[in-house]
C-alpha cells in the first residue's frame, strides 16, 4: 500500500491535544489533527470542509530530532482589574518525517502535489511555528507500507555528537493501548474521535549523504 511522506522541521512546533485558554500543551510528535490541518492548508480546503478522506489515512510520525520543551508565560490585559495569564508549551529544535498510507493513489499524489505548491501558509501546529524546511520531500510518494517507508527513508535529523542509533515511531494503530484525542471530525465545530497509537523503536537510517552524496538538491518551495 502506498505512503506519502512529509518533513516538518522548525525552531519552533506545537501539536497540542488537550488545550484550553490558560494552558496550550503540545505533543512530543506530531497530532494527526495537526498534521491534516497543515494539509487542509496545502490544498486550500476551508475550516468547515468536510475532512473525512485526510483523517483515513493511517499515521505513522518518525522521531528523527526529539526536541526540547518550551514554556512560553503570556498575558493579556484587557483592563487593570482584568489580565490573564496563560502558558504555552512549544517544541524546539525538533524534526519528524510523518507517513501517511492509503490504498487511493490518486489522494496522495495530489496530496504530494498540494505539498510542493501549497494554497495557504503552512505551520507546524500553530499559525506562529513555520516550517523552517519544506514539508514537501522530492521523493516523498514511495511505493511501500507505511512501516517499511518510515523504516528506509533516510534519517533527517542532526547531531552535535553521535546520533541516535534508535528512533521512535508513532503509528496508528487499532490494537494499540494509548489513547489520543486528535482525530478531526470538523474543525469549524472543534470536534474530534478518539485514536489508538502504539510506539516502535527502529534502527537509525542512512542519512541522505551517505545513502546518495549526488542526492539532486529539493526544489524551490513556494507558499
Amino acid at each position: 500500500m502506498p505512503t506519502l511522506l512529509l518533513r516538518c522541521a522548525a525552531p519552533l512546533q506545537s501539536w497540542g491535544t488537550q488545550s484550553d485558554y490558560s494552558i496550550r500543551d503540545t505533543g512530543r510528535e506530531p497530532s494527526k489533527s495537526g498534521i491534516i490541518g497543515l494539509l487542509c492548508a496545502a490544498l486550500g480546503r476551508p475550516r468547515a470542509a468536510d475532512v473525512g478522506d485526510l483523517a483515513a489515512l493511517r499515521m505513522g510520525a518518525r522521531v528523527d530530532q526529539e526536541g526540547k520543551v518550551l514554556r512560553e508565560w503570556q498575558t493579556a490585559q484587557r483592563s487593570p482589574q482584568d489580565t490573564t495569564i496563560s502558558n504555552r508549551y512549544f517544541l524546539m529544535d525538533a524534526t519528524f518525517v510523518v507517513g501517511l498510507e492509503s490504498p487511493d493513489t490518486g489522494l496522495l499524489t495530489t496530496l504530494h502535489q498540494a505539498l510542493r505548491n501549497p494554497v495557504w501558509h503552512l505551520c507546524l501546529g500553530r499559525k506562529s511555528c513555520p516550517p523552517s524546511l519544506p514539508p514537501y520531500l522530492k521523493d516523498g510518494l514511495r511505493a511501500e507500507d507505511l512501516s517499511a517507508a518510515l523504516q528506509s527513508y533516510p534519517w533527517q535529523g542532526f547531531a552535535a555528537g553521535a546520533p541516535p542509533t534508535h528512533l521512535r515511531v508513532v503509528l496508528d494503530d487499532p490494537a494499540g493501548v494509548e489513547l489520543r484525542r486528535d482525530l478531526p471530525i470538523s474543525f469549524a465545530a472543534r470536534a474530534f474521535h478518539l485514536r489508538r497509537v502504539r510506539t516502535d523503536f527502529i534502527p537509525l537510517p542512512l542519512a541522505q549523504a551517505e545513502l546518495d552524496p549526488h542526492q539532486e538538491a529539493p526544489c524551490t518551495w513556494r507558499v
